[in-house]
């Protein structure tokens, strides 16, 4: 069974990138985009305007725009470009998400469990997402490291990686870590914190060693002492979150925690990057804005928990008339796929107009996380990180036909259109042979079919996987 649902995984994988060889080769030199409606989200909306890319970077943008003859064209008429969506708390490609038996697991680090191959990066990728914030669970006070990944499906996983994204750190408040504290397993003994002070506690506590430890080699490279410390692989990431070298994204939902959090920040001397979830976040707009800390939300998801019970629709708007920089995130694989249309609902609860909505899944997502410079915007010399849409993307009738990273097609709708009797042939023929064969009686019943069952194993671990 197993190899089965392994040749299946290859086939699907295999499809949907053929052809992708050839494209990137060609895309090496020369892309042309003409005639579109292009959504800048910096510098407004531009008209029946071309964009011209060379070596995977936006060199042009204009009218009646040349390129060379072995360019590769893509008529944009009647249809919108936008930069690639860049969802800002998500855990698609993990193979694992929390590491739960210690309160502080700053030194594990999600890049070890990345998995180029899961199908949801490629359906993340027919909804327009070109990048992602990859977190740990939110199972600890102080979780593991993150990783910025660009969806470049049918790559190494070391293409995934971000080049030159600052190191972050996942932290988390509230119900889930004080819970997984005073759940054990059988035969274990609860966690420490079990309430929401003690998590409080852990954190203040860490930063106090981490402190003491940066302290401890700051004497001995000023040769104060002799004695060179013991590294420290729990406290290191601590350390540079003090020297402002990773970002914190903190996840939570109640304002009176994530006020908390901002004044332990205050005390230790550093900065909270972003506030995850952050559903209550607008009651303490003002103070988020004074830090310079953005926010990181929903856009219409609430009551699924009690802590969640607080949280309203006016959320975004009301953080970014404050002043705060603000993402439409997904946290889930499924959500993932329609940023587009959580950016849209941000326009009709409070009046934010287009553009800043559209900054919320690509200009103000690239900031938070410290790519901004590269990605984020239709803007020459930014990378050519793109989607081309059949109609404006705030549509719910509109639908991504090509998502380009770097210039680079990762996602065409129409060769994917092509390829799915071809696949259907396949699939058809892989549940013929996924039965299983009753012990002793030689007869055989048929099975769920390999995708729909790691569907369904997909859907376990969003329950399991304590991140909301």
């Amino acid at each position: 069974m197993k190899k089965i649902t392994t040749l299946f995984l290859t086939i699907l994988f295999i499809a949907t990138v053929s052809g992708s060889s050839v494209y990137a080769q060609a895309q090496k030199n020369e892309v042309l985009i003409r005639n579109a409606t292009i959504l800048t989200a910096s510098r407004g909306t531009l008209q029946n305007t071309d964009i011209l890319i060379q070596n995977g970077k936006i060199t042009k943008i204009g009218t009646n725009l040349k390129a060379s003859a072995n360019a590769i064209v893509f008529d944009g008429t009647g249809k919108f470009v936008t930069p690639g969506i860049i969802d800002a708390h998500s855990h698609t490609m993990l193979d694992a998400i929390n590491e739960i038996s210690s309160s502080v697991t700053s030194m594990t680090n999600v890049r070890d469990v990345l998995n180029p191959t899961d199908i949801s990066i490629y359906r993340a990728l027919a909804g327009g997402v070109t990048t992602a914030n990859l977190l740990h669970g939110s199972a600890n006070p102080i979780g593991g490291q993150n990783t910025v990944v660009r969806y470049k499906f049918g790559r190494p996983v070391e293409e995934f990686v971000f080049p030159g994204a600052p190191p972050g750190i996942k932290f988390a408040l509230g119900e889930n870590p004080k819970r997984i504290g005073s759940n054990p397993q059988p035969g274990q003994t609860p966690r420490y914190p079990i309430t929401r002070m003690g998590t409080m506690e852990v954190i203040r506590d860490a930063f106090i060693r981490a402190r003491d430890y940066k302290q401890s080699w700051d004497d001995f490279r000023a040769k104060k002492t002799r004695v060179q410390p013991r590294r420290n692989l729990e406290l290191e990431p601590l350390v540079e979150i003090l020297e402002g070298k990773r970002l914190v994204h903190a996840h939570g939902y109640r304002s009176d925690e994530h006020l908390n959090l901002l004044l332990i920040a205050d005390e230790f001397g550093f900065k909270i990057q972003t506030l995850q979830h952050a559903l209550e976040a607008y009651k303490i707009a003002p103070e988020i804005a004074k830090r310079g800390t953005a926010a990181s939300v929903f856009a219409d998801s609430w009551s699924y928990k009690l802590e969640a019970y607080d949280s309203i629709p006016y959320n975004a708007a009301i953080l970014w008339k404050n002043g705060v920089n603000v993402s439409i995130n997904s946290d889930s694989d499924e959500r993932a796929r329609r940023l587009n249309l959580d950016a849209a609902k941000i326009m009709k609860y409070g009046g934010v107009p287009e553009e800043e909505a559209l900054k919320m899944i690509t200009l103000n997502p690239a900031k938070q996380l410290g790519i901004d410079k590269q990605t984020g915007s239709v803007d020459i010399g930014k990378d050519a990180d793109l989607v081309i849409w059949t109609a404006h993307p705030f549509s719910v009738y509109s639908r991504p036909e090509i998502t380009m990273i770097e210039g680079t097609v990762y996602f065409d709708r129409g060769r994917d259109v092509l390829q799915r009797a071809e696949i259907a042939k396949e699939r058809e023929a892989l549940e013929k042979l996924d039965v299983n064969k009753a012990p002793g009686s030689g007869a055989t019943q048929p099975r769920v079919p390999s995708e729909r069952r790691i569907e369904e194993r997909d859907e376990a671990d969003l329950v399991n996987g304590g991140n909301h």
